[in-house]
């Protein structure tokens, strides 16, 4: 055996070493769900987390292995979709639960914990994402690949659709057959991609060297596997921080909105904070940016199914209850949303617009005055008049962006709004 063979053959066991390794700090969430283990709330979260974090570090190796046969928008759908699965797994209970009491139902336990996600997504996971960008190469604006008009057309739909739902006192039937459809859509079209050749690194790319079938049954395997431990370490973490909050006396509304969120956001902004560190900040942004379509859509379309399961009460205006502090999150939340996509118009984020959604999230998350809180949501609606004046003229570059996606040709969609040789440091390799 040469050198050079011997040498690849170390790091290839080197590499397979490695997601073995992170894979066993998945196993103690595993074995303590099985088993019914429960220890101290505090030691519980330790331990959950850290195997959030290695379900992290495997789907990002997947999910830029499984560009190669499927290319990058649909892979990155498909790991937004397991990592948000702690937050479908809380959501689900926590409506099943309101289903079955009237007066849990009042509480708005599944709205909040819903809401809370959502912002916290782009209130914290999008400057993250930035942070790392602007660490990394020292530049003021962070671009995305053009496919993202496909899922910002999407997600413009679905918030202009919610943004009406606090109109009314019910999030109904109706609103699953309307998000849920846009959730399929979006998949279908995204799915019409072309794969592109794909740079990989580290484990993804000794994954990537495997024959067709090996290398798709590995990325399944993995695939499963870190979906497993997310759903089994989700709840118990933010279990254990939410019953950590409530021995120091903090209000159970406050927990399961922010706290419960954080525990469930963590392994798609940890998934996206890794594509970034490794210089693919826009594959980074990209995969939040399809969380969000996913939270937005099949989230939020899928509640009333698991209240009615639940309460047995169905029909096409039946559904979960809102109550005014309900709607008035939801309306904040949808406020944000909107504000984001303006940002978003040209396809970049600079510096500026970042620290602005970390600010604008970070100054209202303690303020409990629910009038404070729409007010929150009116300036983020008049911030996105203002901004969307100042772009108006990217408005139809980014839907004949979206267009050609969906009927994937890109060829015929709008030449990019920037010349490529600012967008990337000297050395560098673009996304």
């Amino acid at each position: 055996m040469t050198h050079a063979a011997s040498s690849r053959l170390d790091v290839n066991t080197r590499m397979w070493l490695i997601v073995a390794g992170v894979a066993l700090f998945g196993l103690p969430s595993l074995f303590m769900r099985l088993t019914g283990i429960h220890p101290e709330p505090l030691i519980a979260s330790a331990i959950h987390g850290v195997g959030i974090l290695a379900a992290a570090f495997l789907l990002s190796w997947a999910a830029e292995t499984a560009e190669i046969d499927m290319g990058q928008g649909l892979a990155l759908a498909i790991i937004a979709f397991i990592a948000v699965l702690p937050e479908y797994a809380v959501d689900f209970v926590l409506a099943w639960k309101a289903g079955a009491d009237p007066e849990v139902a009042k509480e708005g336990l599944a709205i909040a914990n819903l809401t809370g996600g959502n912002r916290l997504l782009i209130g914290i996971g999008w400057p993250v994402v930035f942070l790392i960008f602007f660490y990394r190469t020292r530049l003021k604006e962070l671009f995305v690949d053009r496919h993202r008009a496909l899922e910002l057309v999407f997600l413009a739909a679905a918030t202009m659709y919610v943004i009406l739902i606090p109109l009314r006192d019910t999030l109904a039937l109706t609103d699953t057959i309307v998000l849920v459809t846009m959730f399929l859509l979006y998949l279908f079209f995204i799915s019409r991609v072309q794969s592109e050749e794909v740079d990989l690194v580290g484990p993804a790319r000794t994954m990537g060297a495997l024959p067709t079938w090996p290398r798709r049954i590995v990325v399944a395997v993995i695939l499963v596997y870190a979906a497993a431990v997310i759903v089994a370490a989700a709840e118990p973490f933010a279990d254990g921080l939410v019953e950590t909050g409530q021995e120091f006396g903090v209000d159970e509304f406050f927990l399961i909105q922010w706290i419960a969120p954080l525990a469930s956001e963590s392994p798609e902004v940890l998934v996206a904070s890794l594509l970034a560190w490794r210089g693919r900040h826009a594959a980074g942004m990209g995969a939040l940016i399809s969380s969000k379509v996913n939270q937005w859509t099949l989230l939020v379309g899928t509640l009333p199914i698991a209240f009615m399961l639940s309460s047995g009460d169905w029909g096409l205006t039946n559904g979960l209850p809102l109550n005014t502090v309900q709607r008035d999150e939801l309306f904040l939340t949808a406020a944000q949303s909107a504000f984001a996509i303006v940002v978003f118009l040209n396809l970049s984020m600079s510096r500026t617009e970042a620290l602005a959604l970390f600010l604008l999230f970070g100054t209202q998350l303690f303020i409990t005055y629910e009038p404070a809180r729409v007010a929150y949501g009116v300036g983020y609606l008049i911030l996105c008049a203002g901004l969307l004046v100042v772009r108006w003229r990217d408005v139809p570059a980014v839907v004949r962006d979206a267009v050609a996606v969906a009927r994937g040709d890109l060829s015929e969609a709008a030449p990019p709004a920037r010349a490529p040789e600012s967008i990337h440091p000297a050395g560098s390799k673009p996304d």
